[in-house]
């Protein structure tokens, strides 16, 4: 697939599954050597060893990103053990739908924490070897479901507040030439949006038929299309690309 991220080091949280195992391994397969980071490192660890074994690099990371110490301690192991930084992929998240009369304040802070507050962490960490290297790309997922919907309050602030979070980073880290950006998926087909539709009554693909009659092109996209542009974002074909949030969605309104 080329070797556009040659000796470059990322790290890609909520790495073991969906848009993350996606970005993952479109990124190794470019070149990168790439952290799978995941609140379970079995599963990080076998993600790795599927990259190592098509002829990728990778390694294995256990990391509770709403801890931030923990993320601290990761990040520094990552760069020790692989000499640089130059990517981060936010990618980590949760769902905890409900519609707003019901949902509890547990559910309101573990959304918030999980897909907000760790991206705070994961770029504080990150910086600290970007800025003196003078060279970063931090990408972050955030979500059509920024723009609002139903039964999503805590899911939707905390996907806004990555969009109000990337733009301010870019301006502060621009000197330093780190680009900032994050993408905002439509229905995209994953363990999440498959727990999302049980959750409704639905079935997944029940639930992706729903949500393809809403979308211009007519389908759900798979989490590699997702990952094609995360891996643009996170190149240099981006070069002069910050503080954006580029909605890919099918052309979903």
């Amino acid at each position: 697939m080329g070797n556009r991220f040659g000796g470059r080091v990322a790290i890609v949280t909520g790495g073991a599954q969906g848009i993350g195992a996606a970005t993952a391994k479109r990124l190794a397969g470019e070149g990168a050597t790439v952290a799978v980071v995941d609140l379970s490192v079995e599963r990080s660890e076998a993600l790795a060893k599927e990259i190592t074994a098509a002829g990728g690099t990778a390694a294995g990371y256990g990391c509770d990103v709403t801890d931030e110490a923990a993320v601290h301690a990761m990040t520094e192991r990552v760069v020790a053990e692989h000499g640089r930084l130059d990517i981060l992929v936010n990618n980590a998240g949760i769902t905890r739908d409900d519609l707003l009369f019901k949902m509890s304040a547990a559910d309101w802070h573990a959304v918030l924490n999980t897909n907000l507050t760790s991206m705070f962490y994961c770029v504080q960490a990150a910086q600290k070897h970007m800025v003196p290297a003078k060279y970063g790309k931090i990408v972050s997922l955030s979500s059509r479901s920024a723009l609002g919907n139903r039964g999503q309050a805590n899911y939707a602030a905390a996907k806004a507040g990555v969009q109000g979070l990337t733009a301010t980073l870019a301006i502060e880290l621009g000197p330093f030439n780190i680009c900032v950006n994050a993408v905002a998926p439509g229905y995209v087909a994953t363990a999440m949006t498959a727990a999302t539709a049980e959750r409704v009554g639905s079935t997944a693909q029940a639930h992706q038929q729903w949500a393809s009659e809403h979308t211009p092109l007519r389908r759900v996209a798979q989490p590699a299309e997702i990952a094609s542009v995360i891996a643009f974002l996170a190149s240099d074909d981006a070069s002069f690309v910050t503080g954006q949030t580029l909605y890919v969605n099918g052309g979903a309104r």
